[in-house]
């Protein structure tokens, strides 16, 4: 068995439809095709959702018209006429839109739930046409596959109970399977999701349940860069990565892969190719437990939409290290994502992902005994193996807040550049 992930970029339209045929047709044995929702549609179900949440159904219901139109002119162009399960989709939400009563408290509930429908059309269309090119598959539910805890938006998944409900998707004679990335579903049958990007570690967690030969991502690069070109111009290709390298690349927000993916192969020794979905031959980069050649670059990491956050106590009598426990409990609290800490007796200095969450964090905090204060517009850069050129290039100026050093790796907190 391999894997295979292919993410919204790749399929956003019929003719990456297309490819993604022609890099699977000619696989021997079996293979488990994890995809995200096509193009920019996650971003679409976010603007439909924010409407729904505010009471303005005729605005959701209109995003969600040309998420309908987008999907359809995908189907048009592969020749193929609606699937009526893919109108059973439509319909479903549909139905949400108009008579559901949303509560503002559950708002991560109802994200799971609408946001979900992304994926779940995108792999219906995909294993619809499959079929009709001659390539064997079944359609598998991950809502049911995946068993999760309910931590809506940022879902565990059970490995003990998923492996049983995933081998029981799998069981027969079909050796291709069509499977969504990012969802997963509790107990209870409600839906959740495993966290933005969430559809590499779907597909590292359903390669470790079923003992897969390797996993591989198909992407718009020819591999793993070391920084992004379209930030840095002068990046160059890395043949080879640990898991390690990969978990701290992941973990500074690089977009190659989502930081949860690693565990899963690394506890089975599963081998995580990231491959040119341009070029099927292709090696591309390899992620493993040992690697033959050194990483001999730095590698730049810019994650975008951060907030700086200073906390401190009210009472100086209380070293804030007696209160670490509880910030904390309240971060997790609010699903808030923390990039960077620093402290000092009685000042903690965070980096986190600026979401809709942090004007609610602030008031908790506030509330528990904290002055909190915020800068807002910020980015994280993290440089791993950086040189004293480095740290002259970027650890100094105006719009520079934060910087953080240890023998290998430098983090600076900076105002958000263009």
């Amino acid at each position: 068995m391999k894997v295979y992930k292919f993410g919204g970029a790749s399929v956003r339209n019929a003719a990456g439809v297309r490819n993604l045929k022609y890099i699977v047709e000619d696989q021997m044995g079996g293979l488990f095709i994890v995809v995200s929702a096509m193009g920019k549609t996650t971003n679409s179900l976010e603007r439909v959702v924010d409407g729904f949440m505010a009471g303005d159904r005729d605005d959701a219901t209109e995003e969600f018209g040309r998420i309908e139109e987008y999907h359809n002119s995908i189907i048009e162009e592969l020749e193929m006429a609606v699937p009526a399960a893919v109108k059973k989709l439509y319909g479903e939400v549909r139905d949400v839109l108009a008579h559901e009563k949303p509560v503002e408290s559950e708002f991560e509930r109802w994200y799971d739930r609408i946001v979900s429908y992304g994926e779940l059309i995108s792999t219906t269309i995909i294993s619809e046409f499959l079929n009709a090119s001659g390539v064997a598959n079944r359609w598998v539910d991950m809502r049911r596959a995946l068993v999760t805890d309910d931590r809506f938006k940022y879902a565990n998944v059970d490995m003990e109970r998923s492996e049983k409900t995933l081998r029981q998707a799998v069981a027969g004679d079909i050796e291709v399977f069509v499977g969504q990335g990012f969802i997963g579903g509790t107990l209870s049958g409600e839906t959740t999701t495993l966290g933005r990007e969430g559809s590499d570690y779907s597909a590292a967690v359903v390669a470790s349940i079923l003992d897969a030969d390797s996993v591989s991502i198909w992407k718009d690069v020819m591999g793993v860069l070391n920084a992004d070109p379209k930030i840095f111009p002068e990046s160059t290709f890395i043949p080879e990565l640990t898991y390690l390298d990969a978990v701290e690349l992941a973990f500074s927000g690089a977009q190659i892969i989502h930081p949860k993916t690693i565990k899963p192969l690394q506890n089975k020794n599963i081998p995580l190719h990231v491959r040119p979905f341009g070029d099927k031959h292709a090696p591309g980069s390899v992620i493993r437990g040992e690697i033959s050649v050194p990483i001999e670059v730095p590698i730049l990491i810019l994650k975008r939409g951060q907030v700086l956050m200073q906390i401190r106590p009210r009472d100086y009598s209380f070293v804030l290290e007696e209160r670490m426990g509880e910030i904390f409990g309240v971060l997790e609290k609010y699903n808030v994502k923390v990039n960077l800490v620093q402290t000092s007796a009685v000042n903690m200095s965070l980096s986190i992902d600026r979401t809709r969450r942090v004007e609610e964090l602030v008031v908790a905090l506030e509330g528990a005994g904290f002055f909190v204060t915020c800068d807002w517009g910020m980015e994280l850069l993290t440089i791993r193996g950086y040189t004293m050129a480095y740290l002259e290039r970027y650890g100094r100026g105006e719009d520079l807040f934060l910087v953080q050093r240890t023998r290998k790796i430098m983090r600076l907190v900076r105002r958000e550049t263009t």
